[in-house]
């Protein structure tokens, strides 16, 4: 079992739901955000293209913040979901200089924390807040080990991206395009 997340770019309309309902799921502290909205605007005048999308943590595979941590705070849970456990973090903010999608920020506790896919809630038979609230559903989580699962499905028959594929860390964040 792997979990991944695929966002359709053609619906994201940026309304930022999904991140209001990832602060007060995971009681994010004020001013903070595990989840974010980008948008692109590429091209030309007059010939211009606009991608509006979610950002998150991209629970890669090949994590670099797992490996640099010095204490295991940062490590791979079922799935393959990457979580921090506060405990065990020491604030060394090494795995927020590893991560080249900027997915991580210190707590004001002192911990670094992140996206946790909501593996609270997946592991009741939950979809993470952010899906679960989406007013366009363009997010869409699941087990891409799963051939019928639907981001599978999706997956194979829809286009799709990564961001900063060169840095070779296996992200499971998928951009349908």
């Amino acid at each position: 079992m792997r979990y991944a997340m695929a966002i359709d770019t053609k619906k994201c309309v940026g309304c930022s739901d999904c991140v209001v309902a990832c602060q007060l799921e995971n009681d994010v502290p004020e001013g903070y955000c595990r989840d974010w909205i980008v948008e692109i605007t590429t091209g030309t005048y007059p010939d211009l293209q606009t991608e509006i999308r979610s950002e998150r943590c991209n629970h890669c595979a090949n994590a670099p913040c797992v490996r640099c941590c010095p204490t295991g705070a940062s490590h791979f849970e079922d799935g393959g979901i990457v979580l921090v456990q506060p405990n065990e973090c020491i604030g060394c903010k090494a795995c927020i200089a590893a991560c080249p999608y900027d997915a991580r920020y210190v707590h004001p506790d002192g911990y670094v924390d992140k996206c946790t896919f909501c593996l609270h809630r997946v592991k009741k038979g939950q979809q993470p807040a952010c899906v679960a609230v989406c007013p366009t559903k363009c997010l869409y989580f699941g087990d891409i080990d799963d051939p019928r699962s639907k981001i599978s499905l999706l997956l194979k028959k829809r286009k799709w991206k990564t961001l900063i594929p060169e840095a070779g860390t296996d992200p499971k964040i998928y951009y349908l395009i």
